[in-house]
C-alpha cells in the first residue's frame, strides 16, 4: 500500500496532488488586452463619465473600481512637497483648481494563478516547495472635471511569470527552529 502511494506520488500524474490557487479581483475585463482596449477608447477632452461607465470604469456598479476625490488626485500625483502644481500636466492642474468639480476613477484589476509543481513527498515534508505564478495586472487613473475626462494614465504588467523555489534542508524541523529562536 505504501509502495503504491509512493509510486503514485513520484510518477508523473496528469493532475498534480499539490495545491494550486487562483486570485482574481472582480472586474469587467477578463484579460489585460480587454482592459487596455477599454482604456484606449477613453479620449481626453471628449469622453464623459457616462462613456466611462459603459467601458467598465464605474465605481458605483463595478467592484474594485475606486472613485477619487480631488484631494486623492493631489496625493496621487503630488506625493511630496517637492512637486509643484505647475509641474503637472494641464489636465491635472485644471482638476486641482476645479476642486469639488473634479474627481478621478482608479481601476486596478489583477489576476494571479499559483501552481505548485515538483516532488510531492519533498513538498509534503517541507523539504522543497516549487511554485509558478502567472497572471496579469492593469492599473489606470482617469481624471474628470465637470464630468469630462481631462487626464488619463495607465501602467501594468501584461504577463506575469514568477517562480518561487524554496528549499529547507532540515525539512519540517526548519520551521520549528525558527519558532524556538524567536
Amino acid at each position: 500500500m505504501a509502495t503504491a502511494f509512493l509510486g503514485l506520488t513520484l510518477s508523473g500524474c496528469s493532475t498534480s496532488p499539490l495545491p494550486s490557487g487562483h486570485k482574481r479581483s472582480h472586474t469587467s475585463w477578463t484579460n489585460f488586452g480587454e482592459a487596455k482596449k477599454a482604456y484606449d477608447k477613453v479620449i481626453v477632452g471628449k469622453s464623459d463619465f457616462r462613456e466611462l461607465k459603459e467601458l467598465g470604469f464605474d465605481p458605483f456598479s463595478i467592484p474594485n473600481v475606486k472613485r477619487l476625490t480631488y484631494l486623492d488626485v493631489i496625493n496621487f500625483f503630488m506625493p511630496n512637497p517637492a512637486i509643484q502644481v505647475d509641474q503637472l500636466a494641464p489636465g491635472l492642474q485644471q482638476c486641482i483648481f476645479a476642486r469639488a468639480r473634479c474627481f478621478g476613477v482608479e481601476a486596478w484589476p489583477k489576476v494571479r494563478n499559483k501552481k505548485r509543481y515538483g516532488n510531492v513527498m519533498l513538498d509534503l515534508m517541507d523539504f522543497q516547495k516549487n511554485e509558478e505564478i502567472t497572471g496579469w495586472e492593469f492599473r489606470s487613473v482617469i481624471v474628470l472635471v465637470d464630468n469630462r475626462v481631462v487626464f488619463k494614465i495607465w501602467s501594468g504588467t501584461p504577463q506575469i511569470l514568477e517562480y518561487n523555489d524554496e528549499r529547507n534542508p532540515l525539512g519540517p524541523i526548519q520551521g520549528a527552529s525558527d519558532y524556538f529562536l524567536d
